[in-house]
């Protein structure tokens, strides 16, 4: 009987490597000739005895964003144990994440697990805090555009389209139309905290389809998914902003349900709550952080994700 192999990995190092299939999977995988478009590799040093002892090399490849760059590999056909084992063989340096490949097919591959250090073109899409009010300097967004663009002022390009007020499913809805001019190799969402403040029954659900919708966004551009959790909430100072009502146990809960989706689905989640909490100082109104509040979220999100 021919076994099912129901999953698709794009290899592009050590994983094609007959020797290493086979000491992973028990024998050599089905696979065929596949590339990536819009990426490179560099150099990782691995420092694993056990990966170094399978492939033979302390040096693998992870894959880095780069407009025009194409990187020539091998898909893999896998099965649930085989997936698990190469889960299990490849370091933390990396994790699994959905890529589009240039024949139009997606396949799973293991990309950086710092999800913008690899990045060149990123567009942010979300709400006020996103936009960056109450700071002049353009909020925690605008300090990673101009750390990030500084980095490479050739290839690097950073666009805020966040906008006050929305919502994720403002964000999901609004987002398609607004990619395909900037070519963006990675879609940071950083919305939420209005939905958590709305009263409605099909919360979750709603929650649910906005992220799919995003996510499904995000692959037809192969750019990758990045998701950034709620901020912490000073109930005491917040107020009824036009009906909507701000509270850490909302706010809680949304980051909750951000995080389990996100793992669930295998797409980048970036906590933001810890920078702000019980600091009731670094927020203008129990909500908005102060310049000072967008710098301490500028810095823990450089130390997580780049």
């Amino acid at each position: 009987m021919t076994e099912h192999r129901p999953h698709v990995l794009f290899s592009f190092g050590t994983l094609m490597d007959e020797r290493v299939q086979t000491a992973l999977f028990g024998q050599a995988v089905p696979s065929y000739p596949a590339a990536l478009v819009g990426y490179t590799t560099r150099p990782l040093p691995i420092t694993d005895e056990a990966v170094i002892a399978t492939s033979g090399l302390d040096v693998h490849l992870s894959l880095e964003r780069k407009y025009g760059a194409e990187v020539k590999g091998a898909v893999l056909h896998l099965t649930d144990d085989d997936l698990a084992a190469a889960d299990a063989y490849e370091v933390d340096d990396y994790v699994r994440r959905r890529v589009l490949l240039s024949s139009g097919q997606t396949a799973w591959a293991y990309l950086d697990a710092k999800p913008l250090r690899p990045a060149a073109r990123i567009v942010i899409v979300g709400d006020s805090i996103a936009y960056g009010r109450c700071d002049p300097q353009g909020g925690w967004a605008g300090r990673l555009a101009a750390a990030h663009i500084a980095a490479n002022e050739v290839e690097h390009r950073l666009f805020n389209l966040a906008i006050p007020g929305s919502t994720l499913t403002d964000v999901s809805e609004q987002t398609p139309a607004l990619l395909a001019p900037r070519l963006p190799d990675t879609l940071l969402v950083a919305a939420g905290i209005n939905d958590s403040a709305l009263e409605r029954h099909d919360g979750p659900v709603q929650l649910e389809a906005s992220l799919a919708s995003l996510a499904a966004t995000a692959l037809r551009h192969n750019a990758r998914l990045v998701v950034a959790g709620p901020t912490w909430v000073d109930e005491a100072r917040t107020h009824d902003y036009e009906g909507l009502c701000f509270t850490q146990a909302r706010a809680l809960s949304l980051r909750e349900s951000l995080q389990a989706w996100c793992d669930e689905h295998h797409i980048d989640y970036l906590d933001m709550w810890e920078p702000l909490r019980d600091n009731a100082e670094l927020l203008v109104d129990g909500l908005h952080p102060t310049p000072e509040g967008h710098q301490a979220l500028y810095r823990h999100l450089d130390a997580i994700a780049r």
